[in-house]
C-alpha cells in the first residue's frame, strides 16, 4: 500500500507530513515480520473501528483512525478539533478497545517520540498507561530501526517518561475533547 492508497481508504485528501514519512519508513525501511513499537501498526482502518462509538456524520469526519494502539484493537486516530490547525498540530487520541478515550500525544510527531518507549499502550476507562517492567520488557525487533529514523528525521532520542507528554496533550485538549466527545456517545 502506498500513501494514495492509504488516503483512499481513510478517505482523506492530505495527512500530516510526520505521518506521511512514518508511512513511507513503515511500508518501505521496516522490517514488516517485526514491530518497532509494540503494538503499534499503521493500519487505514477507515471508518469501521470508529463506528462502535457514534455512527453520526460529524463524529466520523473529525476523526482519522491511523493505526492499531495496541495487540488487542485500540485505535490511535487524528481528532481534527476547531481551533484552525495543521493537520500536523492536531492532537492524537486513542480509542479503547475495551472503553476508554483519551488525548495521547498533542500532535503525531509527539506520538512519533511516544512510540520510541516501546511498550504497548494500556487503556481503560479512566486512564491510559505505558508500564514497562524491566523483567519482563522484550525489546521491539525493529526497534533500532526507528530510533535511527526518527533521530535522523526529527532529532528525537529514545523517551524514558512516557506520561510528561501525555500529560502536557491532557491538560491542554482533555477537557475540550471529552465536551466533544460527549455529545456522540454516553456512557
Amino acid at each position: 500500500m502506498n500513501i494514495n492508497d492509504f488516503k483512499t481508504t481513510l478517505r482523506v485528501k492530505e495527512l500530516p507530513n510526520e505521518l506521511e514519512k512514518l508511512i513511507e519508513f513503515d511500508f518501505n525501511l521496516s522490517d514488516n515480520k517485526y514491530y518497532y513499537s509494540q503494538g503499534f501498526e499503521i493500519n487505514p482502518f477507515g471508518r469501521g473501528g470508529l463506528e462502535t462509538w457514534s455512527t453520526e456524520e460529524d463524529f466520523l469526519n473529525q476523526l482519522i483512525p491511523f493505526a492499531q494502539a495496541n495487540g488487542s484493537g485500540s485505535i490511535y486516530a487524528i481528532w481534527i478539533n476547531d481551533n484552525n490547525q495543521s493537520l500536523s498540530e492536531m492532537p492524537i487520541v486513542v480509542f479503547g478497545d475495551e472503553g476508554g478515550t483519551h488525548v495521547i500525544a498533542e500532535n503525531i510527531l509527539q506520538l512519533l517520540h511516544l512510540l520510541t518507549y516501546d511498550v504497548e499502550i494500556i487503556i481503560d476507562w479512566d486512564k491510559i498507561n505505558f508500564v514497562k517492567l524491566k523483567e519482563e520488557y522484550k525489546e521491539s525487533k525493529s526497534l533500532g530501526k526507528y530510533l535511527k529514523w526518527i533521530k535522523e528525521h526529527y532529532n528525537l532520542e529514545q523517551i524514558e517518561k512516557p506520561e510528561e507528554i501525555i500529560k502536557t496533550a491532557q491538560d491542554k485538549y482533555k477537557l475540550s475533547f471529552d465536551n466533544w466527545f460527549n455529545k456522540y456517545y454516553k456512557q
